[in-house]
């Protein structure tokens, strides 16, 4: 078959295993390079993110099962590897599997590979009739009083159901303090992405702020590999962290931020630091609680507005 999972080696012809190559180029650092950003398929640019059909190389009575179940479906492009005979090799994720996160992990079993020549980039009529995604992402302390209203809002949005019927795709998660957790969860390929936070901005207690923070490049030129124990590109990395600018750049540094992002963020009455002379407060403050509807009611339209005109249920709110 020609489509392989990550458990599946591969032959390099004519390279020095003990490592290095015939050319006297090391093997292993060429191995860890990354692969090209873009490669041309049918006339079509392909890169990390773009969506795929498949169409596996054997057909009719040549075909395995794998080969039957996949072709046609649609993928979404992981990586762009290369070979060292310069063939190029697309690691893809089913579009609609339920155990896509497992395939982003490099998991066998939801992640494949295919050549150019087994991949159709999706048209334009095929991306129309796509369904948005849309990840709204609760972060904050909730031992830490008002740090945790994104908490809250998530919490109460996902016991409502409304995301559910939204018209798009929705994932409402708890990220906490998970830092490291939200970065990966912004490797896949959402159209939108809505933070919500806690950010003393100088307003009155309660007040709920919308931003579109310009979102990070990685200009530093290097990998993950290059960079200092406990760095990533030159960004600290904390798995119990949440600062949401710090979790852009480092989403960025691992290799793409989604194309839209927004943070609603509440005004606290109180900020606490967690320092050891300050008590665990569990509770909102009272303005704070009273915005966590109108909050909700907030996410529910932006959630709408990126599924498209009619796409509002009746009940949000």
């Amino acid at each position: 078959m020609t489509a392989m999972d990550d458990s599946t080696g591969t032959d390099f012809a004519g390279t020095d295993f003990a490592g290095t190559d015939f050319a006297g180029v090391d093997f292993w650092a060429r191995m860890e390079r990354r692969g090209p950003a873009e490669v041309v398929v049918d006339g079509r640019p392909v890169r990390e993110g773009s969506r795929v059909r498949l169409r596996p190389s054997r057909v009719g009575s040549q075909a395995d099962i794998m080969d039957l179940v996949l072709d046609g479906r649609v993928a979404v492009v992981e990586s762009i590897e290369q070979d060292e005979e310069g063939v190029f090799h697309f690691a893809v994720t089913l579009d609609d599997d339920p155990g896509r996160d497992l395939g982003e992990a490099r998991l066998p079993g939801h992640r494949f590979f295919y050549s150019a020549e087994e991949i159709e980039p999706v048209g334009a009529r095929d991306e129309a009739e796509r369904v948005a995604r849309v990840l709204v992402a609760g972060v904050g302390n909730i031992f830490l009083g008002d740090d945790g209203f994104g908490v809250e809002v998530v919490r109460r949005l996902a016991e409502s159901g409304q995301a559910a019927g939204a018209g798009a795709h929705v994932d409402v998660v708890d990220f906490g303090i998970r830092g490291m957790d939200l970065a990966y969860a912004l490797q896949r390929d959402y159209d939108l992405v809505i933070l919500v936070d806690a950010a003393a901005r100088g307003q009155a207690p309660g007040t709920i702020t919308v931003l579109e923070p310009d979102l990070p490049g990685s200009d530093h030129g290097g990998t993950p590999g290059n960079a200092p124990g406990g760095m990533l590109g030159g960004v600290p990395v904390e798995g119990h962290g949440m600062d949401p600018v710090r979790v852009l750049r480092l989403a960025a540094e691992l290799g793409r931020v989604p194309e839209r992002v927004v943070v609603v963020c509440c005004e606290p009455a109180a900020v606490l630091t967690g320092g050891p002379d300050e008590d665990v407060l569990v509770e909102l403050s009272e303005p704070v609680r009273a915005a966590v509807g109108p909050a909700v009611r907030l996410v529910m339209d932006m959630i709408a507005e990126s599924a498209g005109p009619g796409s509002r249920p009746e009940n949000a709110g």
